[in-house]
């Protein structure tokens, strides 16, 4: 029994309502906190030269994400040799049990 779209009732959207006006835009803004993330962001960048620290944060954090990424890497590698390792150590662990077997059954 295929039960397609055509037995499905279609769902009616809510209309979307009106975009705030230029008073409740403003008074969003001064209820606003000083330290809100969205003003922290969009500071001016002679804000930035006055605190003088704004700058050298920046260079800092952009050195911690490269390290980040580099160390990154170099864990996707070790990774992908140790996988490698891995499988050496499994072919090397079965020829290991199969010479045991082979003298074993020497020694019998």
């Amino acid at each position: 029994m295929n039960l397609g779209s055509k037995n499905k009732k279609r769902m009616v959207l809510p209309t979307r309502p009106d975009p705030p006006s230029v008073e409740q835009i403003i008074e969003d803004i001064n209820r606003a906190y000083p330290n809100d993330p969205v003003f922290s962001l969009l500071q001016e960048p002679s804000e930035d030269l006055r605190g003088g620290s704004s700058s050298n944060e920046v260079e800092v954090r952009y050195l911690q994400s490269r390290r980040y990424l580099e160390l990154n890497e170099r864990l996707q590698e070790a990774r992908t040799e140790l996988v490698q390792r891995r499988e050496e150590l499994r072919a090397v662990g079965e020829s290991l049990e199969e010479s045991v077997a082979e003298v074993k059954d020497r020694a019998i």
